[in-house]
């Protein structure tokens, strides 16, 4: 065992010793959160417009605070990027990053000196977890890839911009630095089918055990490898042992990707976002990812079927239900206050409290009142590929309100890397999974209101080239499962073969 791997070790046990403090008194945690966050900001532009001086229990902080999102936010955060200090956090931040909103154009998330460690922590605490769990420890004296967006930030009234996984690349511990990869240069190259085959390049003759990314991106990565090596990853990478993944649900790719790699292999799911780093997988074997209740981060939810009400009830994490699907409302020390991150999550576990993306609340279809969220299109598709043996490189969902002929439907766009043998089998699999998973959807079908979905085949790399047409490929970047409109649906028309 070489002497970084025993550091290592020594170094998970005291990361697990510490996690296990807070993660055992999570009430205890989430007090002394909102207590550090109102003390802290009330000298901000929002702490007087909202009298934080006055706030003296939770109470207080539902009354004065009104739950928000980015549009809600926007004319505090645009004075803190036209360069105004103590706006929305104490100081100036020290970065925005620049993501895409659906409604908002270009969003700047604020990321300040107090918040930032939160992300590398985060990240860090996650590898040593594993560490602490499984005793692994092997790949730290291999090569590790990120596969991220570009590190080239612009800078503007004295802070930089950039994409969020630009900004970390930034921190990445020097310890790390002689083993990160890809290089520098390569990380910064903008386009990304060039970066890819040049990430490729860079990599494929050395040790590589440890990649990361987002689950569509790496598989892109895996298949230029074995295409150009005409064998699996983990013959062309013998000691690839720990995938690290986030942004999107894996289990749709796990199936391709053990057939890409040619062996199972552990993996961490992290819960990574602008707004903040909310959770990692702490055990391999449970379900979830362990919620940081200590990282800057005061949470409240909001229980989904409930969202759109008038004055729908909150939820502190004393309060929360495991497998209720809630909207999650973040406080923080970025200076982001009551505020919608836009996601759906259900707890696993309150013994610590563990979570699973269930969706975002404004990727939902529900033309019809059935409101099908993204756990449900994707625990479908995960069933009937294992039951038909098919093989599913991606998939999104939208509605067809006014078909040519016949009721409307769901229509799914799929891009299959192997197709089931009989296709009305699947589809029948893949219609009924949805119905045992929504009753709403369940009533419409069998009430002739529906009739029932619909594939839509999509051409070999038809998402890739979707998504380059729209200025989205690569890095960060990932489809929606579900849409309420057909905005994505009838730009795929261009990339699709047929319906079925």
């Amino acid at each position: 065992m070489s002497l970084k791997q025993l550091g290592a070790k020594l170094y998970a046990k005291i990361s697990a010793y510490k996690t296990a403090a807070w993660a055992n008194n999570p009430v205890k945690s989430q007090e002394k959160t909102f207590a550090y966050l109102i003390a802290q900001a009330k000298k901000t532009k929002f702490g007087k417009d909202h009298d934080f001086d006055s706030i003296q229990h939770y109470k207080d902080f539902q009354q004065k605070i009104a739950i928000t999102d980015y549009e809600g936010l926007r004319a505090y955060v645009d004075e803190a990027v036209a360069g105004k200090p103590d706006v929305l956090w104490p100081g100036k931040p020290l970065y925005f990053a620049k993501t895409s909103g659906t409604t908002s154009g270009a969003k700047y998330i604020p990321l300040t000196k107090d918040s930032m460690p939160n992300h590398i922590n985060a990240a860090r605490n996650a590898i040593l977890s594993y560490i602490a769990e499984t005793g692994n420890a092997s790949f730290v004296d291999g090569k590790m890839i990120f596969l991220q967006g570009s590190p080239e930030l612009e800078q503007k009234n004295g802070i930089h911009f950039g994409r969020l996984s630009g900004i970390v690349a930034h921190f990445i511990p020097a310890y790390l630095q002689a083993n990160r990869m890809p290089s520098w240069e390569t990380n910064c190259i903008p386009d990304w089918n060039q970066k890819i085959n040049k990430i490729v390049e860079e990599t494929e003759v050395e040790n590589m055990t440890l990649i990361s990314g987002i689950p569509s991106w790496v598989q892109t990565y895996f298949e230029i490898l074995v295409n150009k090596h005409q064998k699996p990853v983990g013959e062309i990478f013998p000691n690839f042992s720990l995938f690290i993944y986030g942004g999107v649900n894996y289990e749709p790719y796990r199936s391709k990707f053990e057939k890409l790699v040619g062996k199972k292999i552990d993996s961490i799911e992290l819960y990574p976002a602008s707004e903040g780093f909310f959770a990692y997988q702490d055990q391999q074997d449970v379900r979830g990812m362990l919620l940081l209740l200590n990282a800057g981060i005061f949470y409240e939810f909001i229980k989904a079927d409930e969202f759109f009400e008038d004055n729908p009830k909150v939820y502190t994490i004393a309060d929360v239900e495991i497998d209720v699907n809630y909207v999650m409302i973040i406080s923080t020390n970025a200076g982001l206050w009551r505020y919608n991150v836009g996601d759906t999550i259900m707890f696993t576990d309150t013994k610590p409290y563990r979570v699973v993306v269930s969706g975002r609340i404004k990727h939902f279809t529900s033309a019809f009142g059935e409101h099908v969220i993204a756990k449900e299109v994707e625990q479908a598709i995960q069933e009937a590929s294992q039951k038909h043996e098919a093989e599913i490189s991606e998939f999104t969902v939208a509605p067809q309100v006014e078909p040519t002929q016949g009721l409307p439907y769901h229509e799914w766009f799929i891009e299959f890397q192997k197709e089931p043998q009989h296709m009305q089998a699947f589809i029948d699999s893949l219609d009924q999974s949805v119905q045992d998973q929504n009753s709403y959807y369940k009533d419409l079908i069998t009430g002739n209101i529906l009739r029932k979905l619909v594939i839509t085949k999509v051409e070999k790399d038809g998402f890739q080239k979707f998504m380059k047409a729209r200025g989205k490929l690569g890095g960060q970047n990932k489809i929606p499962r579900l849409s309420n409109d057909r905005k994505i649906a009838d730009q795929l028309e261009e990339f699709s073969l047929k319906s079925t």
